[in-house]
């Protein structure tokens, strides 16, 4: 956001303020602040002109401006309101040298899952691809991942959602006792990297918002359908405060994550590029691989699909 807007929309959050006292604040001139005030309306802001001034009487319900407002993260955000891929964006992004930006979308027309898998990303939803330069080794990348996944969860159970997280990163919600569930969100991460540092990384994050779970998928779920329509400007807000407090403590990560998983616990069948395992489910490691007890012993399994399996 324009810093003499942020500026203007900070003064105007505490009530009503003359041009003439915004101008002479800001140091620039009152048809500068008349030009910034045209351009926030334009953005959704409610702003009413009145004997005391300029008024917020609302803020705009999403996009850039409205979701960088109040915002307790150093992320920029780019709004679009429909777009092919928000983590494709981000990767122009990222290739241009940027970092801590997110680009966020109403909807996605192209959006894509592991395995380049569809996934449908309809208006009403959140569609967000976070773009960083983490100063970390490329074997800790998978930490961001997990990192976005409690992020996910806890904004989710902010909002009223029984979020939990199936490994590694599925955002779920349970049904019944036996390990079934619905899925509420998906990650992504991308990265450029080198043997012993991380140029850029990405993290992409589909979250099913305020969208009627018919549009959704079999075997998905909204946070609409679990609890009602969510604040998306809020949701997403505690959603990168939440990322950022976590990429500056990777350490409390794995802790923060095993509270949240529903995967553990469960009898699991990982398929891998290397074979199918099946065991249960008992812990995962500090860089966070699977941990399973199966038939043949104890059993680490860095990456697969993980389905969980009903009880005998």
């Amino acid at each position: 956001m324009n810093e003499t807007r942020r500026a203007i929309l900070e003064a105007l959050d505490d009530g009503p303020v003359s041009g003439p006292d915004l101008a002479e604040s800001l140091e620039v001139s009152r048809a500068a602040v008349w030009k910034h005030v045209e351009e926030l309306r334009e953005a959704g802001f409610e702003i009413e002109s009145g004997p005391a001034g300029y008024e917020l009487l609302e803020v705009a319900a999403y996009g850039s401006d409205a979701v960088e407002f109040g915002l307790e993260a150093p992320f920029s955000l780019e709004y679009h309101d429909s777009i092919g891929s928000t983590n494709a964006r981000a990767r122009e992004v990222a290739v241009d040298g940027a970092t801590d930006v997110a680009v966020l979308a109403d909807e996605q027309t192209g959006g894509r899952g592991r395995l380049e898998r569809e996934w449908t990303a309809p208006a009403g939803g959140v569609w967000i691809s976070i773009v960083d330069r983490p100063e970390i080794a490329p074997s800790q990348a998978t930490l961001y991942t997990l990192a976005a996944a409690v992020a996910t969860a806890r904004a989710a159970r902010e909002a009223g959602v029984d979020a939990q997280i199936k490994w590694p990163n599925d955002v779920v919600v349970p049904v019944g006792d036996d390990g079934d569930y619905r899925k509420l969100s998906g990650i992504l991460t991308e990265m450029e990297a080198e043997m012993d540092r991380v140029e850029w990384l990405i993290v992409g994050l589909g979250i099913n918002a305020n969208i009627d779970v018919e549009d959704l998928p079999e075997g998905a779920t909204s946070i609409r359908e679990e609890a009602g329509d969510v604040d998306r400007r809020r949701f997403v807000q505690c959603l990168l405060e939440e990322f950022d407090a976590y990429r500056a403590d990777l350490e409390s990560v794995v802790p923060d994550w095993r509270e949240l998983a529903l995967t553990l616990g469960q009898r699991v069948r990982v398929d891998r590029p290397v074979g199918e395992v099946v065991g249960d489910a008992i812990d995962i490691t500090e860089t966070g691989a699977l941990v399973l007890e199966t038939d043949d012993g104890r059993e680490t399994v860095a990456a697969g699909d993980c389905e969980h399996l009903r009880p005998v």
